[in-house]
């Protein structure tokens, strides 16, 4: 085990060649904000956890995850930029991730008491719940490093009461565990209030010396019941472990308490795998070839999906579905990292389609933008979800979408009805589904194309991510006509001056809304990464769903023609 940090920075393998430079600059930025969140409260709180004899939230991990392997963060910029008002809550003030311990994956959930003393902020619970949502889809052993003063109180009202609040965290520990899915927690500092259920709703509860674990600390009970009683005789390990008979386990520190989680997971016995999962082949290398040579950062790039789909496949290989028709939409069977699975993606090229006959005299073809959803791609792409479910293998969504086609030949060619049959498809999938954003998600293209709303098991998203309802100019231009009429309504009629500073605030304040860090912020991303990264995280999100051996029957209710 090792106490080096426990996520590698982002691999910066764009050149420095001119066409490059928004790549570089970009992954650039990514590391050193990826470096900003990993202070989490900064040094001196990290200092502060050292004077306690305690490791850090990334410490603990690393010390816990098995040597040369990597701990794959989730989640890492929830919170980012929000909670200014209070001094932010870096990465929601709680690390989480899958890494491998005793050989195999195991999600991890760690309080980070740096932030906050490890409090829960509205966007804590939400992250903790997609964690553990993550491991409960995909029959993932669950570890809990458990360091949390509670609730984040001045927020209490946001964080208490809701379906998806706090109480949600302790729905899904118990639905877990009904389940057989492994929970193991380690109390490694305070756990209070509601937060104490958690630990002890696990499978087996480890507890450090000079931690905490009670639901109300002692301010609290003298002020509610008049009693006095010091930290250690209301809550400490040596009177759990001996007298109230919570803890299972007590340890004298962080160290011994990683080292006893690490001997218990390794005891676990291993479940099944998915039926797709046992027809997982010899694993042969991809072409290695830099994938932000093919995808521009910004998205006018033409360039031809296909390319970026064999550079991550094994050996290339890629089994079109349709090559001919819809091509909008590419869809084909492959491997990656032995594994089959079924890609659907957005064709950036422009091309130049075949008409049928009896349309306009004279006119043979006509060309379509690529990254747009015609009827005939929306067609293919529901039949071809299909064809993946019937045939049990994982889907793979490469999004880089602007939208469904508009105006009258679309809509008189049935764009609304067929693009519900693609909506439907996605929705009613049964095999799991992962998502990689490498550009675009605007609008309903988001939901065609397995948005966070359509339950992927993993939604991952490049740099060159943009996320939102429309383009950044189409909606600047919008809301500045809204703007521009609300003004005139009420009798003031802007100067060119006026005008063109309420178009850049808008614009402004929209281009900050489509960074995919603002995305990430609100956990409609599970991470971003970066582009030469995408094939061992996919194969890496691939062994964890391989963990749920259990598919659903496949049933689509109404499904239009």
């Amino acid at each position: 085990m090792t106490d080096t940090d426990t996520s590698a920075p982002a691999q910066s393998a764009a050149s420095s060649s001119p066409a490059n430079t928004a790549w570089a600059d970009a992954l650039t930025r990514l590391e050193a904000d990826q470096s900003k969140v990993h202070a989490g409260g900064g040094a001196k709180a990290q200092a502060r956890q050292h004077d306690k004899n305690r490791l850090t939230a990334r410490e603990r991990i690393a010390r816990l995850t098995d040597d040369n392997t990597p701990f794959d963060e989730l989640m890492t910029f929830a919170g980012w930029e929000m909670y200014t008002d209070v001094g932010g809550c870096p990465s929601g003030g709680v690390v989480t991730g899958i890494g491998t311990v005793a050989g195999r994956p195991w999600m991890v959930i760690a309080n980070d008491a740096t932030v906050k003393a490890g409090a829960f902020f509205p966007i804590t619970a939400k992250k903790v719940i997609r964690a553990q949502t993550i491991a409960l889809e995909n029959h993932l052993p669950l570890i809990y490093l458990v360091d949390s003063a509670g609730v984040y109180l001045p927020m209490q009202d946001e964080i208490f009461p809701d379906q998806d609040d706090f109480g949600r965290v302790f729905y899904l520990n118990a639905r877990m565990s009904a389940r057989g899915i492994p929970q193991i927690a380690a109390i490694m500092g305070n756990c209070v209030a509601g937060g104490a259920y958690l630990p002890v709703m696990c499978d087996t509860l480890i507890m450090t010396e000079g931690s905490g674990l009670y639901l109300a600390g002692p301010a609290l009970v003298r002020a509610a019941i008049g009693q006095v009683v010091d930290s250690e005789e209301l809550g400490g390990a040596d009177m759990h472990a001996a007298i109230a008979g919570t803890v299972d386990y007590k340890e004298p520190d962080d160290d011994a308490a990683l080292r006893r989680v690490r001997a218990l997971a390794d005891l676990y016995a291993q479940g099944d795998v998915a039926p797709w999962a046992r027809r997982r082949a010899e694993v042969r290398e991809a072409s290695g070839r830099d994938l932000s040579e093919i995808v521009g950062f910004e998205s006018g790039k033409t360039y031809d999906v296909r390319d970026l789909i064999t550079s991550i496949t094994d050996g290339g290989e890629f089994h079109e579905f349709k090559p001919e028709y819809g091509e909008t939409i590419v869809c084909g069977f492959s491997r990656v990292g032995g594994y089959p699975v079924a890609f659907v993606a957005n064709q950036r090229t422009v091309i130049k389609k075949k008409l049928k006959s009896g349309g306009e005299p004279g006119l043979r073809t006509r060309i379509e933008v690529g990254g747009v959803i015609y009827g005939d791609s929306a067609d293919k792409a529901a039949r071809f979800i299909l064809d993946a479910n019937q045939a049990g293998v994982p889907l793979v969504f490469l999004s880089d979408v602007t939208g469904f086609m508009v105006g009258r030949d679309s809509e008189q060619e049935g764009i609304i009805r067929r693009g519900a049959k693609l909506v439907n498809a996605v929705s009613n999938s049964v095999v799991p589904k992962i998502t990689i954003i490498t550009g675009g998600s605007f609008g309903a293209g988001n939901y065609a194309m397995n948005g966070k709303a359509f339950g992927p098991r993993f939604i991952f998203a490049w740099p060159s991510a943009k996320y939102a309802v429309m383009s950044g100019n189409a909606a600047a231009k919008t809301l500045m006509d809204i703007q521009l009429a609300a003004l005139k309504r009420a009798g003031h009629e802007p100067d060119d001056e006026e005008l063109k500073r309420l178009y850049d605030e808008v614009k402004s304040k929209y281009d900050t809304e489509l960074d995919p860090r603002y995305a990430a912020a609100r956990l409609w991303v599970d991470e971003i990464i970066p582009p030469n990264d995408t094939r061992d995280r996919l194969i890496r999100a691939l062994d964890a769903c391989a963990g749920n051996p259990h598919q659903d029957e496949l049933r689509v209710g109404v499904f239009q023609v």
